[in-house]
């Protein structure tokens, strides 16, 4: 691991970051199975936790196909915030701690309101990629009462719709990579330095474009594994989520000075 720091921010003072090795992403997931079973209850409680919320969605959303998507793209987009309680398991192992369920969900008062604030951002982010995912579906025509398989597999596999479906998919690509690079780091910076939102965007925005290679890595790791765990009807995000919400955490004490 290189621990070439990024200058520091000369208009504002913002935490040394970085520079990692490209295979970082692997070390932060082992790091994470640790974390995982030096914690397994409160752990696999939040897995549930991912496991229910995501069916619960996809349940009360399947007859709107556009939502099912969208429902999925926010799962990705939210996830930091939501595992706040597994870096806090993974903060206070560190530092030789033994902490409850309960300890860990406590976290958000430490710095409740930057993550609010970070949280009110990311439900502007969800909000706009709904309405524009609306308007564009219901330009190809409506899908009330419409199988949400069939739906969809009408769009995007039929190739009647190819130039939406790529405009479609690299916008929200583009969207999800913004706020990617706005909170690789930023959750865990607010609870563990209790640091105001705009400078953990900040901070997260540096070790993004100062770590590129792993970080993508890293996000490409994140998609292929939550997408396998939708792929199990959920089941597989109950181990999937704790070991991503713990290596996040190894990747921010990584990342930052």
């Amino acid at each position: 691991m290189s621990l070439t720091q990024v200058p520091r921010d000369a208009d504002f003072s913002l935490p040394a970051v970085r520079h990692l090795n490209w295979d970082r992403p692997f070390f932060w997931l082992q790091a994470g199975w640790r974390d995982l079973k030096a914690n397994p209850l409160p752990s696999l409680a939040y897995g549930i936790l991912f496991g229910l919320g995501g069916d619960l969605i996809i349940l009360a959303l399947f007859s709107r196909p556009h939502l099912v998507t969208v429902a999925v793209s926010g799962f990705f987009l939210i996830a930091p915030l939501l595992a706040a309680g597994l870096y806090e398991l993974s903060r206070r192992t560190a530092n030789g701690e033994k902490i409850l369920f309960i300890d860990s969900v406590l976290c958000f008062r430490r710095n409740g309101q930057s993550l609010a604030l970070f949280g009110l951002f990311i439900a502007i982010a969800i909000v706009l990629w709904e309405r524009f995912s609306a308007i564009s579906f219901g330009l190809l025509g409506s899908s009330h009462g419409v199988d949400t398989a069939a739906y969809l597999s009408k769009i995007v596999f039929s190739g009647e719709h190819s130039t939406f479906v790529a405009v479609w998919f690299a916008l929200g690509g583009l969207l999800a990579l913004l706020v990617f690079a706005l909170s690789v780091v930023s959750v865990p910076l607010m609870l563990d330095r209790n640091s105001d939102f705009i400078t953990a965007m900040k901070t997260s925005l540096r070790a993004f474009t100062s770590n590129s290679m792993p970080l993508l890595l890293w996000g490409a790791i994140i998609v292929l594994l939550t997408l396998t765990g939708f792929a199990t009807f959920l089941f597989g995000l109950l181990l999937i989520m704790p070991i991503l919400g713990h290596a996040s955490w190894h990747a921010y004490k990584e990342l930052v000075e």
